[in-house]
């Protein structure tokens, strides 16, 4: 922000409100189509490299110096008042919905006040593409990096400086390619997309550009006061005006490229590089650009645009939450994405009039003066200022209460452990394993088990008069016939499947993909140890391994049944997956679809917080379909065979009564 040294930049008001509006608009309505809205973050990085850089260029040229406290304290003012109150009222506000949203809030509040969200994150094993957890404060992560930045950057400017200016850039480009190759680094050694992108390291190319930016118009006459109302030396020519529009127009593309997230750092990478034009263009004296960013709505909105952005995260969680009793930040109802847009602009208008604007202007001990002089003041004075005093004691105590009632684990992690203890317990075995990993053994029998609750197809057909074949009655095939191999939603249901078919041979683990299950199906194979039906679970976590569907298929032979259960989750790939799934079925015999998809979407109360993993009620859904399935494969023989009988009955009879 500038200071009172300067005036202030064209345009940049207006970028900071392109910035917050591609955020704000691709979290808020996750259907639209800013798919990579979250490089917004990163044109505020690129703007706060650039303005920061600037501003203390302008102080060194203007004073010989950079007064580091004078300069901590101007940003103290600015990201501290707004920060507290959107930490302690969403805290307190959470307290009162309770649930998922209450989860590491610990965590996230201790980020909050010591500026390392993005590293406590990491820590705790979050991450900013999950939809599971609805971490209340997550898009702090992004203001702990420029909080590290502002920590770190007037200490090594100086160093900077000793460098002509050529060199000066040079080095600042160098330092962002090589933050760029690190993320790109992590992630080809196995580190995770999260670690990659939450790390001050490996995200800082974003704040070094705007470094670069800064250093490159760091002229007489440009940096130093060009963009002044008044001031004029010449315009840009249309081509470097086109330049800037062009790139805007690029940077919008870029928010809306899909699938931007799997292609980390190239996409905020480009985003930084086209807001570093952007700028360059805007700030020009006399270019068109800088006044037409700052049209009066845009202006306002940059103005309060940090506010937008820290209140918009908490403000839809909270109300997804209250309203659905969940929250996955792939699925949220459009109805809650207006009313937390309109929470966001009307909460982020009062705290700038009524906390940010007030403590700028007159500091932290103004303001206490201020407060104190209220209470000996008139009573007006006197009731708002104990108004002032109630609120923060409230939203402190909420915040205290809301850390201290904190859950240890997550709704579906609950989920997971109880699906996890109850084949544990069925098993007769203590879970030393992981939780996730247990699984009931195998039959040590060479043959499978045949065991059925009613006459399998082969079974002696009932007979009536003259032996005519009856219909068979209605097979229910035991748990004792049937594997189930599956993921961490098989898992949660465990305690369901044991309850419905007994003897069931369970097999679940969180995050397994097909190809785990491929492996899993041919040591069974292997040991002779697959049952009649074999249940197969493992669309969740991203799309079908064609491959390896098909090996599991001819792992089972020709006298075995393939089960798919079909998949649910807020995830873009489900229905891809469950489209692979019901097509595989429709082209190979004995094998069917269990519509866990169907089955459940009406009874999503029954699925805990990330939409994903059933309860106790939802498990003995889970149950149902797959028991559902293979009873209607079961009937379906038996009724073939039956018609098969009445065929042969019909035959004997025509030939035993013909005449002679």
């Amino acid at each position: 922000m500038p200071s009172s040294l300067s005036s202030r930049y064209a345009g940049l008001d207006g970028l900071r409100a392109v910035a917050v509006l591609l955020v704000v608009l691709s979290h808020l309505f996750p259907a639209g189509f800013l798919h990579s809205g979250f490089v917004g973050v990163d044109v505020f990085f690129v703007i706060s490299g650039f303005l920061i850089t600037s501003l203390l260029l302008r102080e060194r040229e203007s004073s010989g110096r950079i007064a580091l406290g004078a300069f901590w304290a101007r940003r103290a003012r600015r990201l501290l008042p707004a920060l507290a109150l959107v930490v302690t009222a969403s805290a307190s506000a959470a307290w009162l919905v309770g649930g998922d949203v209450l989860l590491g809030l610990g965590r996230q509040v201790l980020g909050a006040v010591t500026f390392s969200s993005n590293w406590l994150a990491l820590s705790g094993g979050g991450s900013y593409f999950s939809a599971a957890h609805p971490e209340l404060l997550r898009n702090l992560w992004s203001l702990a990096v420029e909080e590290q930045f502002y920590v770190l950057w007037p200490l090594l400017l100086p160093l900077a400086l000793l460098l002509p200016r050529a060199p000066r850039i040079a080095v600042a480009l160098a330092l962002a390619a090589l933050s760029a190759g690190g993320a790109v680094a992590v992630q080809a050694g196995g580190g995770s997309l999260t670690r990659a992108y939450y790390g001050t390291d490996t995200h800082a190319f974003g704040l070094l550009i705007g470094v670069a930016l800064a250093f490159a118009l760091d002229r007489r006459g440009r940096v130093s006061g060009a963009t002044s109302p008044g001031r004029s030396s010449g315009s840009p020519g249309r081509a470097v005006t086109a330049a800037g529009a062009a790139a805007l127009i690029a940077l919008v593309l870029v928010a809306a490229w899909p699938g931007g997230a799997a292609l980390f750092p190239a996409i905020p990478f480009a985003a930084s590089v086209l807001t570093a034009i952007v700028i360059a263009v805007a700030v020009r004296p006399g270019s068109p650009l800088g006044p037409a960013l700052d049209v009066a709505p845009f202006r306002w909105i940059g103005e309060r645009s940090y506010g937008i952005y820290l209140w918009h995260w908490p403000v839809v969680v909270l109300l997804g939450q209250a309203a659905t009793g969940r929250f996955t930040d792939a699925s949220i109802p459009a109805g809650v994405g207006v009313a937390a847009l309109v929470v966001t602009v009307v909460a982020s208008a009062l705290s700038y009039r009524l906390v940010e604007q007030p403590i700028r202007r007159l500091g932290f001990r103004g303001a206490l003066r201020t407060l104190g002089a209220g209470l000996g003041g008139a009573p007006a004075r006197r009731f708002s200022a104990l108004t002032v005093l109630a609120a923060g004691a409230i939203v402190v105590g909420g915040t205290t209460a809301a850390v201290a009632a904190a859950p240890p684990v997550s709704s579906s992690e609950a989920a997971v452990a109880a699906g996890a203890k109850a084949l544990a317990d069925a098993a007769g075995t203590t879970a030393e394993r992981a939780p996730a990993q247990i699984s009931t053994p195998a039959p040590s029998d060479a043959a499978p088990p045949q065991a059925s609750a009613s006459p399998a197809p082969s079974a002696t057909p009932r007979t009536g008069p003259d032996d005519e074949p009856l219909p068979p009655p209605a097979a229910t095939v035991a748990g004792a016939r049937i594997t189930a191999v599956g993921d961490s939603v098989m898992l949660a249901s465990a305690e369901g499947l044991l309850d419905r078919l007994p003897g069931i041979q369970i097999d679940a683990e969180v995050s397994r993909s097909m190809g785990a299950g491929r492996e899993i199906v041919d040591a069974l194979a292997a040991q002779s140890a697959l049952r009649d039906y074999v249940a197969v679970g493992l669309g969740t976590n991203g799309p079908v391994d064609a491959e390896a569907l098909q090996a599991i298929y001819d792992d089972l032979g020709a006298h075995r049944t393939l089960v798919l259960v079909n998949a649910y989750a807020p995830r873009d790939w489900i229905p891809g997956v469950n489209a692979d799934l019901a097509a595989f079925a429709a082209s190979h015999p004995r094998v069917v679809v269990a519509d866990w998809s169907q089955a459940i979407a009406p009874h999503l109360d029954d699925l805990a917080g990330d939409e994903i993993h059933p309860g106790p009620t939802g498990g003995g859904i889970y149950a149902g379909t797959l028991a559902s399935a293979v009873d209607a494969v079961e009937n379906q023989r038996a009724q073939v065979a039956h018609q098969v009988a009445l065929v042969r009955w019909a035959s004997d009879r025509a030939f035993t009564t013909a005449p002679e």
